[in-house]
């Protein structure tokens, strides 16, 4: 069981798993993989680059998978892609794609959206632990 706080760690870290969240969830699909788990890889990498930006600023955080939450957290000024905004949709892949049954079944259209909101969210994390 997990310590019931956990430090918020270094940015870079949290940047580091959002890149791997994006690779698995880029990962080329055979018959066996479904488009479920790869979007919740997608929700998972947009969330840790969120969280690492949220670190990089020293803005405390919930515990939590909600994306809308987490980016009304984030400090004003930051410009946040338009196409970035759109990551609060990815929040019911966090929990929902774990219970079969729970969705109906991603189309590849939406799991093609998932990849390319997460990936917006990624790179434009990215940056602004650059600068």
């Amino acid at each position: 069981m997990p310590p019931k706080d956990i430090e918020p760690g270094e940015p870079r870290d949290w940047l580091r798993h959002a890149w791997s969240n994006l690779e698995l969830a880029q990962t080329k699909r055979n018959s066996k993989v479904l488009l479920e788990d790869l979007c919740f890889h997608a929700q998972q990498a947009a969330e840790k680059a969120i969280k690492a930006v949220l670190v990089f600023r020293d803005v405390p955080f919930p515990k939590s998978h909600n994306i809308r939450t987490l980016l009304d957290l984030l400090p004003k000024g930051l410009n946040l892609p338009e196409e970035a905004k759109e990551a609060a949709s990815l929040t019911d892949y966090a929990v929902l794609t774990r219970y079969p049954g729970a969705l109906e079944p991603v189309t590849k259209e939406e799991y093609l959206e998932a990849v390319r909101i997460a990936k917006t969210v990624v790179q434009w994390a990215e940056k602004l632990l650059k600068n």
